[in-house]
């Protein structure tokens, strides 16, 4: 079914309502980068070469600077999501805080680089626990070791939802709307657009 974005608004008026165009790139990425920080634990979806989607939690590395808007991740490259990435590197990775009920959505690709200066930069000794130290001198699971690579994802649109009230005030406006017949949005639908993401990119360097 085709659906005009007039008759789209119509039949989905609490998207319609929640979506803020009246936002700064600047404060975009100042509140996306708050919804990630307050979830920590992001799900990265990649697709195989049957066509089956998968998807694990990683933690992303703590931003640069305050423009950045790819997504790092340091992974064992022997693992199977590097196998589904060179097979479609189109992902998705999402943050949901139930708490906040604030999220995230990632469309873009996916880059690996084991480029050491950049894995340097973005080095945490907790990847040690998951790749571990195989005692043959060269896997050790340290920031040499040569299974450590990072994933970079690079995306073409973001969308991501901020709460705008506390949970009970939240629970009651939505049953107000209800009660009413109306839609209601107790928070914020934002877009990161790929033409703002380019912007932010130039200014960021990444």
């Amino acid at each position: 079914m085709v659906v005009t974005s007039e008759e789209r608004a119509r039949l989905d008026p609490y998207s319609s309502i929640a979506e803020n165009k009246d936002v700064t790139l600047e404060e975009k990425i100042k509140d996306l980068h708050k919804v990630i920080k307050g979830t920590k634990t992001g799900m990265l979806v990649t697709r195989d070469s049957n066509g089956n989607l998968h998807s694990r939690p990683m933690n992303p590395a703590t931003p640069l600077n305050d423009s950045q808007l790819n997504l790092i991740f340091l992974a064992n490259n022997a693992s199977y999501k590097f196998d589904e990435i060179e097979n479609d590197s189109h992902v998705n990775v999402s943050f949901f805080d139930p708490s906040s009920t604030d999220w995230a959505s990632y469309s873009g690709k996916a880059r690996v680089t084991q480029d050491r200066d950049l894995i340097h930069k973005h080095w945490s000794s907790s990847i040690t626990g998951y790749i571990g130290d195989l005692g043959d001198g060269v896997h050790k699971g340290d920031e040499k070791d040569p299974r450590v690579a990072i994933i970079e994802i690079i995306p073409d649109e973001i969308r991501y939802w901020i709460s705008k009230h506390p949970g009970v005030l939240r629970t009651i406006r939505v049953a107000a709307g209800a009660a009413l017949g109306k839609a209601t949005a107790p928070g914020e639908l934002r877009i990161i657009t790929k033409e703002e993401i380019q912007s932010a990119q130039a200014t960021s360097g990444k």
